[in-house]
């Protein structure tokens, strides 16, 4: 599922790929649910391509979603989270223990969990890997 999530350099929020052309994709927001094409000068990532890094190996952005979804047992982060740096940093040490604290930036972390509450608005509730495969 996340390898059609996508977020766009300098566009806000997150769209999901519903074509691909030539020299364009079709790309619906997941908020507004507009339809923009994408041209090969903007930079586009796939949630499924991203990872965090950890003190060990890097851990896929798909458990680290999974394992917040667990910790906030399904429920969007608050607002108020999202605005205090050191409770956020702790959130996130709850949810990944062994993060890279020198690599992983508070706005890294801050943007993740609106990653999060963005795809729960839209439903999108299954972060595995498996659910990739089976589209």
């Amino acid at each position: 599922m996340l390898q059609t999530i996508l977020s766009i350099s300098g566009k806000p929020g997150l769209y999901r790929l519903l074509s691909s052309g030539k020299n364009t994709l079709i790309v619906e927001s997941l908020q507004t649910k507009k339809r923009i094409p994408v041209l090969p000068k903007d930079r586009v990532v796939s949630l499924g391509d991203i990872s965090m890094f950890t003190d060990g190996e890097d851990v896929a952005l798909t458990e680290v979603l999974t394992r917040l979804y667990e910790k906030q047992a399904g429920v969007s982060v608050s607002e108020d989270l999202l605005k205090d740096n050191d409770a956020l940093r702790n959130s996130f040490g709850e949810v990944l223990p062994n993060f890279d604290r020198d690599r992983v930036y508070t706005s890294d972390i801050k943007k993740l969990y609106t990653w999060y509450n963005i795809l729960l608005d839209a439903g999108i509730t299954d972060f595995s890997a498996e659910a990739v495969s089976e589209e």
